[in-house]
């Protein structure tokens, strides 16, 4: 009876109402700011540019959570994913945040392994809600606090802040680079420990990434700051793609199992 239970009815009913709710709530704040706008008495033309331009980029996130959906659904199916980045989440919190839950229920696979445990699935689904949950908690309560903080410190070194937010930044993607190099998989899934597909998988995301930030340079793309980093991943699973596609023989060798 649990065969299809990450894509059931009700799945898709608690999938809906919460995208419904979302709508709904985008809806409303865009009503009321449009009738503040009014009584501000600024001009419609520059209402209707804050919606277009807002509107535009807003392209680059949904592109960057659609990789994560496709991502995550191998081991979660599409539903549970779709729900989680609705609300609120990305793919450097959710991806790792599945993987752990997996890997820690005995699935050394982690996000490559299907989960058909129904109890595995909700304790997944419960680590990657509960840990979204804490900064909406967290962040109104001890925001003024750190931001103090951060300011006294910046003040009194400029570039304190730059050397934190590119450490953590290079910390998280030591993380997923380490997996792709030495990452241990299971012995019985294909490509699920490091080898020549994981490799092909940082390769081409760091050449789509430098070719796009080159050009981004030298033709002065503003519009391709916020889209640079979801079409390098987009760009490297379609080469992954086709890479394991037609040079299967090649494509399969791992030395981490």
């Amino acid at each position: 009876m649990f065969a299809d239970f990450k894509s059931d009815g009700f799945m898709l009913v608690i999938a809906l109402a919460i995208i419904a709710f979302v709508i709904a709530q985008s809806l409303f704040f865009l009503i009321r700011a449009s009738k503040r706008a009014r009584e501000l008495g600024i001009a419609k033309e520059s209402v209707k540019n804050a919606i277009t331009s807002s509107a535009v980029f807003s392209i680059a996130p949904a592109v960057g959570i659609a990789v994560t959906v496709l991502a995550l659904s191998v081991a979660l199916g599409y539903v549970l994913p779709w729900i989680r980045l609705s609300v609120i989440g990305s793919i450097t919190y959710e991806v790792p945040a599945a993987e752990a839950a997996i890997e820690a229920a005995g699935l050394t696979g982690g996000i490559g392994s299907e989960v058909t445990d129904p109890k595995v699935f909700s304790a997944v689904a419960w680590v990657m809600t509960l840990g979204s949950i804490f900064p909406l908690i967290l962040i109104p309560i001890f925001i003024k606090k750190v931001q103090k903080s951060i300011t006294g410190a910046v003040n009194k070194n400029a570039h304190w802040a730059d050397i934190m937010s590119a450490a953590a930044f290079i910390g998280l993607i030591a993380a997923f680079l380490g997996r792709g190099i030495a990452g241990i998989g299971d012995a019985g899934v294909e490509a699920d420990g490091a080898g020549v597909l994981s490799i092909v998988a940082i390769i081409s995301s760091v050449l789509f990434m430098t070719v796009i930030s080159l050009l981004n340079k030298k033709l002065s793309l503003k519009w391709l700051d916020a889209l640079a980093m979801p079409i390098s991943m987009a760009l490297a699973i379609f080469v992954v793609f086709i890479f394991a596609k037609y040079l299967p023989e090649i494509a399969l060798i791992e030395w981490r199992t």
